[in-house]
Formats: structure tokens, C-alpha cells, sequence
């Protein structure tokens, strides 16, 4: 006369009441589903969110305000700190510009440097062959040309007042979406970039043919600024500090990325404490329940006690029952939770692979453990009252 035994006859007892037993498991149920689907709101939310701000690089940029002196020792510092997922020097801004044609169509777009590990390009592209750029999609439609033209780059500067210009061909290896860079623009390596700089500067380049001062005469080659990524949304914050211990300005997504973190904290709060009402009251209910369960069934329990089962088995037999409930009723819930979350994310998801309410494996582990653990506790008064049921009380009934 065990506990598996007593289980048995708690299994048969709770079927007996199935009336009664359907109206705690359905209690249960109006509980944990709302809580099951407002948990998956806010992960699936935030989760949405912070991948959203994972996924465009503009988030983790770091653009340097005003004018700088960067050598390109530091800037290759910058590169292999952990917290930098790229950075690059960049020219000075008015030298990097650049006249595009391809057959009549024309149009003058901004030059960006560019590298193997550029978070706008897509890594295939990269490295780029010495007479290879890539376009903005705004400069590609401009000029009518895809991957595989060619077109001219012409580069002007004013010696003694006149007008000189340099023409070179470059390859169009690829065209970045709308969505990685909105304006024209061409990206290309850091020499040509180079390249259009010391010519503007009076300066011949061998590498090209293009005439004037010898390189000799120029100085040791300094950056006024950088293209610098983070790593991730948290080091954008960490680099903001660093730069600003050094007294360099920068503009940064860290009030955004800031706002998300809060936003994550709130809604959390906000769960937790409508999670604990809900709970304390479902806590309540299922300790009334069993309590009330143990009163109706004193005189079979008494009964039980007279035949030789012990005050654990009792407990047990309260304690049972409140787990057959807790396990149907988050399966019940489990099972609404899943249409809510399919109708949610079919209503509210923007782009493929992005939801609006999710739920890990691990969230519905810690559900079960978390209701069979309630469960438990919440017949644990119950079981108490049936521990002290005396086997005299069950001889009016042999």
C-alpha cells in the first residue's frame, strides 16, 4: 500500500469528480494562457527589435564630428580593438568626389572606401580587383549600368587656375541595395580614394599616369576622419566613452539602442508584476481548492488512513491531483497559446523571418516547472489537513 498505489487511486478519484476537476483545470487555464501569450509578446517584441538594430550597420556606426588628425597606425589600432568590427580611414570629404559617365548619362556621387569586412557590402564582393567599385543602387539607376560595366571616373582639380582633369575606367562589380546606402555614391578601395586626393593636392600618382608634384614633396599622409563600425549594440555605448575620453566628438545610435535596453526593462516589470497578481491569485484559488477537496473527501481519506496508508500517502493523494491539474492545464494553455501566436505573428510580422510573439524551448520548460512547482505548493495546506485526519474518524463508515 504505497504511494503508486495511492496515485492510482488518485488518477480514478480525480476522474470520478470530472466535473470539478475540468473547472480548476479551465481556472488554471484562463490564467496561464494570457500569461503565456504576454511573455511572448514581450520576448518576441524585443527580440524582433534588438535583431532589427543587429542587422543594419547604421545602428553600430560611429561617425567622428569635426575635423581630425587620424595617422594610419591609429586608426589600424582602432581596427583590432575587440570592441570595432571595421574601421577605415577616410579622406578628406571634398577630395572625395568623383564625376561618373557611362555613355551619356552622368552624375557625380560621393567616394567611401571600402574593405573585406564592410558591414554594407555583402562579403562576396569583397576584396575588390584594383579597377573594381561598387554602386549605390541610386548611382547604378543614374547611370543605367549593373555588375559587369564599365564606366569612366573623371577627377578635377584647379592648377593656377585652370582646369585640369584626369580620366580613368573602373569595373562595376556590384550594386549595394537601397536599403545599405541611400545615396549615389561609389565605394572603392582606400588607394583609389588616395589617389583622387593627392591629385586634387597638386600630386602626381605613378600608379595612374597622373601628372604633377613629385611625392617627395609631400608630407606624412594624415586622415580627418574614419568609417568605424561596432561590433555590437552594447559596444557602441563602450567606444562612444572611449572616444570622448579623448576629447573626440561622435555621433552614435547609443540613445536609440539606450531606449531599446529600457524598453526591454519596462515591459519586463510590467510582466512580472501583472505575472505575480495572476499568479498569487491563481496561487489562492488552487489552495482553496484543495483544501475544500480534503473536506469533501475527509471521511473516504479517514477510511484510507483505517486501512493502513501512511500521512505521506495521503499527501500525496492531495498533491497528485493538484498536478494532474497544473499538467492539463498548461497543456490546455500551451495549446491556445500556440493559435494565438500563429494569428499574432501572420497580423502584425513586417518582414520574413521576424516575429511579433515567440516562445524558446526553454520558456515552456520553465512553465512546467514553475506550474508543477505551484501546483505542489498550493496543495501542500491541503495535504497537511488530510496528514491529520485520525483513522478513528473513518470507523463510522467500515
Amino acid at each position: 500500500m504505497g504511494l503508486a498505489l495511492m496515485s492510482q487511486l488518485a488518477w480514478h478519484d480525480y476522474r470520478a469528480d470530472g466535473r470539478l476537476s475540468a473547472c480548476a483545470v479551465l481556472a488554471l487555464v484562463a490564467v496561464l494562457a494570457p500569461l503565456l501569450v504576454l511573455f511572448g509578446l514581450k520576448f518576441g517584441l524585443i527580440t524582433s527589435l534588438t535583431e532589427r538594430l543587429e542587422r543594419d550597420p547604421g545602428v553600430r556606426e560611429i561617425v567622428p564630428l569635426g575635423g581630425g588628425r587620424f595617422s594610419a597606425e591609429a586608426i589600424a589600432e582602432l581596427a583590432a580593438r575587440a570592441d570595432v568590427a571595421f574601421a577605415l580611414p577616410r579622406t578628406r570629404q571634398i577630395a572625395a568626389t568623383a564625376e561618373l559617365s557611362a555613355g551619356d548619362r552622368g552624375v557625380t556621387v560621393e567616394m567611401i572606401p571600402t574593405a573585406a569586412g564592410d558591414p554594407l557590402v555583402a562579403p562576396a564582393l569583397l576584396p575588390l580587383p584594383a579597377d573594381g567599385v561598387l554602386l549605390s543602387q541610386r548611382a547604378a539607376e543614374k547611370l543605367g549600368v549593373e555588375a559587369g560595366d564599365r564606366l569612366s571616373a573623371a577627377f578635377g582639380r584647379q592648377v593656377d587656375g585652370r582646369p585640369e582633369y584626369q580620366r580613368t575606367d573602373l569595373l562595376v562589380v556590384g550594386v549595394l541595395p537601397l536599403g545599405a546606402f541611400p545615396r549615389d555614391a561609389l565605394f572603392a578601395s582606400l588607394s583609389l580614394l588616395e589617389a583622387a586626393e593627392d591629385y586634387r593636392d597638386g600630386l602626381a600618382v605613378p600608379a595612374l599616369g597622373w601628372p604633377g608634384r613629385s611625392e617627395a614633396q609631400r608630407s606624412a599622409r594624415v586622415y580627418p576622419g574614419f568609417r568605424l563600425y561596432a561590433a555590437g549594440l552594447e559596444d557602441v555605448e563602450r567606444l562612444r566613452r572611449y572616444f570622448a575620453a579623448r576629447n573626440l566628438e561622435v555621433a552614435t545610435q547609443a540613445q536609440a539602442i539606450a531606449q531599446l535596453r529600457s524598453l526591454s526593462r519596462n515591459l519586463s516589470l510590467v510582466f512580472w508584476i501583472i505575472a505575480s497578481l495572476a499568479l498569487g491569485g491563481a496561487f489562492a484559488a488552487m489552495t482553496a481548492s484543495a483544501l475544500a477537496a480534503v473536506e469533501r473527501k475527509r471521511r473516504a481519506l479517514s477510511v484510507l488512513r483505517l486501512l493502513g496508508f501512511s500521512s505521506t500517502a495521503l499527501v500525496a493523494f492531495v498533491v497528485l491531483q493538484a498536478l494532474y491539474t497544473g499538467v492539463f492545464g498548461l497543456i490546455l494553455a500551451w495549446g491556445l497559446y500556440g493559435a494565438a501566436e500563429l494569428g499574432l505573428n501572420r497580423l502584425f510580422q513586417q518582414t520574413p523571418g521576424e516575429y511579433a510573439c515567440s516562445l524558446l524551448f526553454g520558456h515552456y520548460l520553465l512553465a512546467l516547472l514553475a506550474t508543477l512547482l505551484c501546483s505542489s505548493l498550493a496543495a501542500a495546506s491541503g495535504g497537511w489537513r488530510a496528514a491529520r485526519i485520525e483513522a478513528s474518524e473513518g470507523l463510522r463508515d467500515v
